[in-house]
This record gives structure tokens, sequence and C-alpha cells, in this order.
């Protein structure tokens, strides 16, 4: 069943959320967008297509506690002081993003279970929103992912200031129950409306410089030996100043280090979110085995286009959410790359 309320009821309507959970929505701070624990004052913004980061930290955070330790003689007594995860909500997820969970899901919840995620993922509710404007940075639909259909346990869509929803899962139906109250049924004019608001954006994105790049020829046209062995990473990764922005605010990255640290007290350890591009990623006794910025440039986009495929079922780790794209600082970015190793637009 689909409901709605009005924009000027929104604030009840986060409040009533909030009740028993904690929210997180975009909302701007100091003239950046991020997903923020939502309160009275806080300016949330639904308007805004992605924000800086993804929201992926509220699953695989960007530093967490594992476990503490403290020696007494040759006693060591361990303490797990390792966050608590409690039901949360987190509203206004777009569809790239949501799906980027997808492919977290297949590396944290693979045997060995990554406990610390599964519990976050099961405390979670997810409220997507449908996308109005998609810009031409997007290029998510060549990855099957529908932005005005965008899953989640709750589907939403913002359309001449009403929320319309529509819960999908268990999740959803249960939040869904706890404020019904606040919300109008949605009628068959509503139902029109979403439909024509569907087919406008469909239309913008048809008309996107991306739509048509066909990702898949990559594997048609070269074995990944050959991509490996590439002429072209060297041009490449010439540009690349091995920042590492691209993987910070990648919706799928997910590499981590865990690390020790003396707190004067005992030991903390903790793990935190590292990065390929890095020289000192994975570095072991004898040094960093990609010691050049072309071998780390190479295993990035690798990673995401080749190796993850192999081992997921040929789904790439990328949601084409473009944020690398707006903001890698020499515009070096997937599409880029892509496009060199033999994928070519579609005529």
């Amino acid at each position: 069943m689909m409901f709605k309320i009005n924009k000027d009821r929104w604030p009840e309507l986060f409040s009533e959320i909030s009740r028993d959970r904690e929210l997180y929505m975009p909302i701007e701070k100091a003239g950046q967008i991020q997903f923020e624990k939502w309160n009275v004052d806080a300016k949330v913004r639904l308007d805004q297509l992605n924000t800086v980061k993804s929201p992926k930290d509220f699953f695989f955070p960007q530093s967490e506690n594992i476990v503490a330790f403290k020696t007494k003689g040759k006693n060591i007594s361990i303490f797990e002081n390792h966050d608590e995860s409690r039901p949360f909500v987190v509203f206004g997820v777009r569809g790239c993003d949501a799906a980027s969970f997808k492919i977290l899901d297949r590396v944290f919840l693979a045997e060995p279970v990554d406990t610390f995620y599964k519990t976050r993922r099961e405390n979670a509710t997810v409220i997507t929103l449908s996308c109005n404007e998609p810009e031409e940075t997007c290029f998510c639909s060549i990855f099957e992912i529908d932005p005005v259909d965008p899953a989640g346990d709750i589907e939403t869509w913002v359309i001449d200031d009403v929320l319309y929803w529509k819960s999908i899962t268990e999740k959803g139906h249960a939040l869904t129950d706890d404020i019904k109250k606040l919300f109008e049924k949605a009628d068959q004019q509503d139902e029109e409306k979403i439909y024509n608001h569907k087919e406008k954006v469909k239309d913008i994105i048809s008309k996107l410089p991306l739509q048509n790049l066909n990702i898949n020829e990559i594997f048609k046209n070269n074995s990944m030996l050959e991509i490996f062995n590439s002429s072209k990473w060297k041009e490449l990764s010439q540009p690349c100043m091995g920042c590492g922005t691209c993987t910070f605010i990648c919706p799928t990255c997910h590499c981590y280090d865990i690390r020790d640290f003396d707190t004067g007290h005992g030991i903390q350890r903790f793990r935190c979110w590292d990065s390929c591009m890095y020289s000192d990623f994975t570095r072991m006794s004898h040094g960093n085995p990609r010691s050049s910025q072309l071998e780390r440039f190479r295993q990035r986009f690798m990673h995401k286009l080749v190796y993850y495929p192999e081992n997921n079922d040929g789904a790439f780790a990328c949601v084409g959410c473009g944020r690398c794209i707006s903001r890698c600082p020499v515009s070096m970015n997937i599409v880029k790359v892509a496009k060199a190793l033999g994928v070519k637009d579609d005529e």
C-alpha cells in the first residue's frame, strides 16, 4: 500500500521515526551535505542527489574499536569494547548507494561472517529515495540499478512537496505500522503522479552522456591476463596522485587495516579504512608488494572491473554513483579506465 505526507508535516514524521531509534539523513553542515543524525534543528536536504561520502559508514565505519588489552606482568586481560549497534534508520539513500550495500554484503557476510557488519545490517532499516534529476556524472543504470525504484526496506518519492512512501520488506512494514497514523493513503491520482515522475526521470537518464556505456565488453574482448598486462596502465596511472580520495568516497571500497594503539592505560585494537592507492597499503616486513603507483592504480581498477566480477557472479564493484568523476583532483575515474581498456559506447 502506498502512503503520502505533505512537506509541512515532514518534521513530525522525522520526529516520530527517531522516537524509538536513531535517524540519519542527508543534512547540510558548513556547506557540505552528509548523512548525519537528525535533530529538530537539522537542515535536511532530501533534494541533494549524492552526499559527499556514501552511507556505507553505517555498516562499515571509517574507524571502529575491536578489542582492548591490558597487561600486568605476564598476564593479559582482554576487554570487549566495540561500539554496540542499536536499531537505526537511514533515510534518503539513493538507488546507487542502496545497491552498494549488496556488494558489501558479498564481502562481509561471506564465511567467515564479519559479526560487527552483520549486526549493523540487522539493526538498520534503509529508506531509499528516488532520484528526481540525475546528473551527467551518473551511470548507475549500466549496472541495472533503477534510480526510480531504488529498493531498500522502504521506497520513497518526493513529488511537488509530497513524500510518497511504500514499504517493501518486513522491516519496512514494521516501521510503517509504527508511524502510519501520520500518513494519508495514496489514491489512483497519486499513483499516476509517481508513474509520470518515473517516466520523466527515465527520459533524463536516457540522455545522460554515460548511459550507453557497455562495460561488459571488457570481458568479451580481453582476458584477465591481457587486461592486467595492458600497456595502457602506464599512461592511465601517470596523472594519479595516490591521494586516496576515490577510495574514501566510493560506496563499494572495503579495504581496511587493523592496528594496535597504546593508550597509556592499555592497548586498543581498532579497524580503520585503508586505501590500495597508498604506498604502505598491505605493507609487510619486506615492504609493499606493489611498489609503484602504476601497480597500485592497476590494483584498484582490476579489483573493481575484473577480480570482483570474476568471484561474484559477474557483479561489478561499482554502482555508477559518479562520486569519483566529480571528486578526483586530476579527473581520473573508473569510466575513463574502462573505456581505455576496450569498453566502447554503443552507437
